[in-house]
């Protein structure tokens, strides 16, 4: 005996699935083209929040080359019921509806410093002035001072053999840099060693002693692919690791700035440490006279916000660490949302400056990729 109604019935769930997997289907794979194109996530029931800006609400959950919004509604009652007759669920497996939204909202961290070099602090919002591809920004959405949030630190050490002599200090450096500035249970780090190949010799860890093992375990040889370290670090860790917005990203690269055998080229290296929303630090072994690849350490620095330094013996190494660390404690963080923005996949450049007191040098990175349509 035939029952139309509810052959009928039955459909209505398939052809709604069939409706929606293409929309909300994506490839984990797929590389992100800015990190302005934020998906924030929601769930049905949210936790309680403090208030915050939109920006601070939600914590990134994905970044989406296309920018189009992805949704999955629940079943109504009715439909419910319907797939109830085939599979009854057990009870608190049901998935909780997800809405995905994109928001062109960039966010920028940068620092502070006057004619002395000396890190300013006590500024507020009123006192900068944003251009977003050579527009002025009408609004700073959000705007922090970011003194002592989480860390997400990588440490790539160039273990080619042209730093042989020099390498055991370098390491002990290090060393004692991770220990004064990873805290337990806040921070993050892990160690890279790099000649020809790219060596993870301990991956993301809050503990001091396996982060110091990491570093004694790198060994120096070969030659230099330091440009495919600087992109593997930041495509296969941290722009695959899990960040909120309230985790700050950055690499220490300690290097001659030589490169004898990357596949990738310096310019695609400092795209990808963008993408990734990384924060690059240059320590030059270089010295005492310096060389070719001081240059070289010197742009991906700027590019990226970072700063590069150039020790002039080796106890200066040292001293560069414990720049670096109290560069990390005395940032400020704003988003805004960009006038005329438009997904075309194309490198939008970024200039603030301070406006209310005079001899000031902001430093952050000079600007992003837009995200592309399809």
């Amino acid at each position: 005996m035939e029952h139309p109604p509810r052959i009928r019935f039955l459909l209505v769930p398939v052809c709604l699935a069939t409706f929606l997997s293409p929309g909300s289907a994506q490839n984990s794979d797929e590389l992100p083209s800015a990190p302005s194109a934020v998906i924030q996530k929601k769930t049905a029931r949210p936790k309680p929040q403090s208030p915050a800006t939109p920006a601070e609400s939600q914590p990134p959950a994905a970044l989406s080359e296309s920018g189009d919004a992805a949704a999955t509604e629940q079943p109504s009652a009715d439909q419910a019921k319907a797939s109830d007759d085939d599979a009854a669920p057990k009870p608190g497996n049901e998935e909780r509806p997800t809405i995905h939204r994109t928001v062109n909202e960039v966010n920028v961290v940068f620092t502070v410093t006057d004619k002395h070099n000396r890190y300013i602090k006590d500024l507020s919002k009123n006192d900068f002035k944003v251009i977003d591809d050579e527009k002025p920004v009408d609004e700073i959405r959000s705007f922090r001072r970011e003194t002592d949030l989480p860390l997400q630190v990588g440490l790539l050490i160039d273990a080619s053999n042209s730093i042989r002599d020099r390498f055991k200090f370098e390491q002990e450096s290090a060393i004692e840099f991770l220990n004064q500035t990873i805290r337990p249970k806040y921070d993050q780090a892990f160690v890279v060693g790099f000649d020809t190949e790219f060596e993870v010799t301990q991956d993301f860890t809050d503990s001091t002693e396996a982060l110091s093992k990491g570093v004694r375990a790198l060994r120096p040889g070969g030659g230099t692919a330091m440009y495919d370290a600087i992109y593997r670090t930041c495509r296969e860790k941290l722009l695959k690791s899990a960040q909120t917005s309230e985790v700050r990203r950055a690499i220490i690269l300690v290097s001659d700035g030589e490169d004898n055998y990357s596949r990738v080229t310096r310019d695609e290296s400092i795209e990808m440490a963008l993408r990734a929303n990384v924060i690059v630090y240059t320590i030059s072994t270089n010295f005492p006279s310096g060389g070719d690849g001081d240059k070289v350490l010197q742009r991906i620095a700027d590019a990226t916000g970072g700063r590069a330094f150039q020790p002039f013996q080796l106890s200066d190494v040292a001293n560069a660490f414990a720049r670096i660390q109290d560069d990390l404690r005395s940032q400020y963080a704003l988003s805004y949302r960009p006038a005329e923005f438009h997904h075309d996949g194309r490198y939008r450049t970024i200039e603030i400056t301070a406006q209310n007191r005079k001899g000031l040098k902001v430093r952050s990175r000079h600007g992003y990729f837009a995200p592309s349509a399809e």
